[in-house]
């Protein structure tokens, strides 16, 4: 397989065991002290459940694609079991390309009989299903109907502009298709903080990953890992800078409620992989920042 192809979820740390401390009176989880504070010059973020609400709800709309699907094959196990099971499929895979779902899948479909559409016929179908739930939103954004800031994650323009003012270089890495990631950072009006470092998911899936941005920037730049921040809600970015070297902060965010407090299994997961600090969304970005730079 390719090197950069993107794997499932696997927990390196024993997050069971492992608890953080707080930097008092913030919600800034520290799960251990990074290596790089003062020195980061490059900065990678995921960007749906991230920096952008505009996907909220994928899960409910690929889920009963999969249901379907999976239910129509000679060997299905009873309806209840499948739905469980298709749960801890999408939980166990997102933050990978749509692709790799997909591929997923097929696998599952051929293991219980039946014959699959190709990834990429079952990709475009649940890209339609999901454009059918988000258009009013992109929609409403283009309109200006309603405003960018309210599709973002709390503080995420605030800290990005932080960033900047330190001098530090961003980069947006999506799972989601490079086309559609760079349409809706400019609708939400974040696309310009990125400049032309916006990647997300082409046809050549093998020939695009997070970990390929990453390796792209260390070598391009010739900097060490200890130099990267690395951002996100999934494991895919937050393991990539890990193994890379760099300090990965888990964004558990509550994409939903909004509540401002963080989402515990995606807090769990992020630990499980490695995150060094967790934050619920940016809302701290100032604190944030005072410690990933301290004077």
């Amino acid at each position: 397989m390719n090197k950069h192809a993107e794997s499932d979820y696997i927990t390196r740390v024993d997050n069971e065991t492992l608890g953080g401390t707080f930097i008092p009176g913030t919600s800034i989880e520290l799960i251990r002290t990074p290596k790089g504070r003062g020195v980061y010059k490059h900065a990678l973020f995921d960007f749906d459940g991230t920096i952008s609400l505009i996907r909220e709800g994928w899960p409910d709309i690929m889920a009963p694609l999969m249901i379907e699907s999976l239910i129509s094959t000679p060997n299905c196990e009873p309806e209840e079991e499948v739905r469980a099971f298709v749960k801890d499929l999408i939980l166990s895979t997102t933050g990978k390309q749509t692709i790799y779902q997909m591929i997923a899948l097929c696998e599952e479909v051929e293991k219980r009989g039946g014959t699959p559409l190709q990834p990429i016929e079952y990709k475009d179908e649940y890209i339609r299903r999901l454009m059918e739930h988000i258009n009013h939103r992109r929609e409403s954004l283009r309109d200006g109907s309603v405003s960018a800031d309210s599709m973002l994650v709390q503080g995420s323009r605030e800290f990005l502009e932080s960033l900047i003012d330190k001098g530090v270089k961003l980069y947006l890495a999506s799972g989601t298709d490079e086309h559609f990631v760079k349409e809706e950072a400019a609708l939400l009006d974040v696309a310009k903080y990125f400049d032309k470092h916006i990647y997300g998911a082409i046809d050549d899936y093998l020939n695009y990953s997070k970990q390929m941005v990453i390796e792209h920037i260390l070598t391009e730049n010739n900097v060490g890992g200890d130099e990267l921040l690395g951002f996100g809600d999934g494991y895919v970015e937050i393991d990539n800078t890990k193994t890379s070297g760099g300090t990965g902060i888990g964004v558990a965010s509550d994409e939903t409620g909004k509540s401002g407090l963080p989402d515990q299994w995606k807090r769990s997961r992020l630990i499980g992989v490695g995150a060094d600090i967790i934050i619920p969304d940016f809302s701290i970005h100032k604190e944030l920042i005072d410690y990933l730079f301290p004077q």
